[in-house]
């Protein structure tokens, strides 16, 4: 079976070919037949299209004021030039969508119709963000393969487990009716590391506490107990939570209503302010990545290691008031870009866990260490760092819907 995946962002796609035969082991990865990626942003008068197969690469300029031809042109490279793979598009069997936001309406993937199609177009509001380029891909495979089933993977969807003392807002109860709660997000990548790490520990995961840290430039931890998600950091929107690149996180309400009392905020300056000129690259001043953070701090740039300070503070608050929910921590997860690369921001967080008799062995730690427990033998709690595979993700549960 050939599955092709969708992964939109707000700047860029990410897509893979997967061929999945009857015997084949899916306890482990498959490396895609082809895979692309798309950055809207490298240049203001070009998208970029890097495309991998066969061992060759190719790299085209697109047009920016049409995303769906720029699709398009990725599509073609499937079937023309080094990196064709197939003969033709139409042995696709199935295409699968990462979709941010199933607010309600969705606990689970599902074949997109007309109306689920248009659920997600409805909650653009709530991820305005994403929910524009997931239709922009939807439609477009639509147009090019239109008797090809797509299907819908929700983000939030591992998250339907919270139970209601975790996902309800102290709110009057009238806003939670209207679908104000707490939904949670990349819940793809944390229902694949959780399932992974019992893989690699040999545990089952029903038997297991687990705190999985996806950290990158967006950032979220969640608790995973019985293999469901029972908490998790972001909330109604992808800005709840933990301090991230660009975004404040968890913040006193009253703020805002300050900064518009007082200094006559619109809605679309606070947005502004709270997802693109915060976290990182706010009290640093020098970037929203990790990496750029880390070098200021060598060379001596006192915002830069508060910038870090307030990171890993508030990464070590979330993950402290979760593990009274578990009852304990067995496993504690790494993944997303500074999770899986950051031996630094690994090691800071670990620091404050030893009352847990969590020992990190360092060694490990500082070397290539994806996929495998960095704890050392005696620790009474599990560090696996874990490379998220989102796409893998979404081939399975095509995989299962097609075998339904």
């Amino acid at each position: 079976m050939k599955i092709l995946v969708l992964n939109a962002g707000s700047s860029s796609q990410k897509s893979c070919l997967y061929e999945i035969n009857p015997h084949t082991d899916l306890s482990t990865p498959l490396e895609p037949l082809w895979e692309a990626s798309i950055d809207w942003t490298v240049s203001q008068e070009y998208g970029l299209l890097k495309v991998f197969a066969n061992g060759e690469s190719r790299k085209i300029d697109l047009p920016l004021d049409d995303r769906g031809e720029g699709i398009s042109i990725m599509l073609e490279t499937i079937t023309h030039g080094h990196t064709k793979v197939l003969s033709s598009l139409g042995e696709i069997d199935m295409v699968g969508h990462r979709i941010v936001h199933g607010g309600r309406s969705y606990s689970q993937s599902c074949i997109i119709t007309p109306e689920v199609e248009q659920t997600i177009e409805d909650l653009i509001p709530l991820a305005p963000n994403h929910h524009p380029a997931h239709l922009e891909g939807i439609r477009a495979i639509a147009h090019i393969l239109p008797n090809i089933p797509q299907m819908a993977v929700f983000d939030t969807a591992f998250h339907s487990t919270i139970p209601p003392q975790a996902k309800i807002y102290p709110l009057p109860y009238e806003w939670y009716e209207k679908g104000i709660q707490r939904y949670g997000f990349h819940g793809i990548s944390h229902q694949y590391v959780s399932q992974r790490a019992g893989m690699i520990l040999g545990k089952p995961l029903e038997d297991l506490k687990i705190i999985s840290c996806h950290l990158g430039n967006g950032s979220s931890i969640t608790a995973i107990k019985n293999g469901h998600s029972i908490d998790t950091s972001m909330g109604f929107t992808p800005l709840e939570g933990l301090m991230m690149g660009t975004r404040c996180g968890s913040i006193d309400p009253a703020i805002l209503l300050h900064l518009m009392g007082e200094y006559g905020y619109d809605q679309e300056k606070l947005n502004h302010l709270l997802n693109q000129e915060s976290g990182l690259l706010g009290i640093s001043q020098v970037s929203a990545d990790v990496r750029s953070v880390i070098s200021a701090i060598a060379n001596g740039n006192s915002q830069a290691k508060l910038a870090l300070d307030i990171y890993i503070h508030r990464i070590q608050s979330v993950i402290g008031s979760m593990i009274p929910q578990l009852g304990g921590l067995d496993v504690l997860i790494f993944t997303a870009g500074v999770g899986e690369h950051s031996p630094l921001i690994r090691e800071k967080i670990c620091s404050s866990l030893s009352f847990l008799n969590l020992k990190l062995d360092l060694d490990k730690n500082n070397n290539k260490c994806v996929d495998q427990n960095i704890a050392l033998d005696d620790s009474a709690v599990a560090v696996v760092a874990i490379k998220t595979q989102e796409d893998w993700a979404i081939a399975l549960e095509a995989l299962k819907i097609a075998q339904k």
